[in-house]
C-alpha cells in the first residue's frame, strides 16, 4: 500500500482569502488570491479569482513609472535593507582620521598596517602641516614632545641674539624657530591629549 503525501498546490487558494468576490468589476468567482495594490502599498491588497490573479501578475511591473535614477536608487537602498550605510572606516560619514584616534608610541600597529596595503614608509612621513617646523627644528618625523623640547632648547641657545652680539639674522632665525617648535609642540600634545600649556 503506498501512502501519497498530499501536498498544497501552488496555485492554491489563499487561507486568508476574505470569501468575497473577485475585484475585477463583472466577474462573479471567489477573490481568494491576493495581489498588491502598487508599489507603494505592498500590504494593502486586491483580491482575485485565479484568472484575473494571473493576468494581474503578468501585467506587473513594480518600477512602472520609475525612473532609471528611481531604480538605480531604489536597488541601492534594497541592498542595505533600506538602512543608511557608509564605507568602512568612517565613522557615521565624519572623517576618520587614524593619526589622531590612535595613539601608539611604541609602534605596536605599525606592522599590521603595512600589511594593510599602505607601504610603512607613507605612514612614517610627516602631516603636511608640520614638514616646514619640523625641518626648521632639524628633525624627523615621527618625533616625542621631548625630543622637541631638548632640540629647541639647543637652538634657542645657539641662536639667541645675546649669544650673538646683537645678529639681526640670529634674531630672525631665532623667531622661525619660535613659530616652528609652537605649530610641533601644539600637534604632539593635541595627539596624546594633554593641554597646549607645556
Amino acid at each position: 500500500m503506498s501512502v501519497r503525501l498530499s501536498r498544497p498546490r501552488a496555485y492554491a487558494p489563499d487561507p486568508d482569502a476574505p470569501g468575497r468576490t473577485c475585484d475585477l468589476p463583472g466577474c462573479e468567482a471567489l477573490g481568494e488570491y491576493r495581489a498588491p495594490k502598487s508599489r507603494r502599498e505592498l500590504r494593502d491588497y486586491w483580491w482575485f479569482c485565479l484568472d484575473h490573479v494571473r493576468a494581474y501578475n503578468a501585467s506587473w511591473d513594480y518600477c512602472k513609472g520609475m525612473t532609471p535614477g528611481e531604480i538605480e536608487a531604489q536597488l541601492r537602498a534594497d541592498t542595505g535593507w533600506q538602512r543608511p550605510t557608509w564605507p568602512l572606516g568612517r565613522l557615521g560619514g565624519a572623517h576618520f582620521d587614524e593619526e589622531q584616534m590612535l595613539h601608539d608610541p611604541l609602534e605596536a600597529l605599525a606592522a599590521g598596517r603595512a600589511r594593510g596595503g599602505e607601504s610603512h614608509d607613507k605612514r612614517r612621513q610627516a602631516p603636511a602641516e608640520l614638514r616646514e617646523p619640523l625641518s626648521t627644528l632639524g628633525l624627523a618625523w615621527p618625533t616625542t614632545l621631548e625630543a622637541v623640547k631638548a632640540r629647541y632648547k639647543e637652538l634657542a641657545k645657539q641662536h639667541h641674539p645675546d649669544a650673538n652680539g646683537g645678529d639681526r639674522a640670529a634674531e630672525e632665525r631665532l623667531k622661525s624657530i619660535n613659530l616652528a617648535y609652537a605649530a610641533v609642540r601644539s600637534r604632539l600634545n593635541a595627539a596624546a591629549g594633554l593641554s597646549a600649556t607645556v
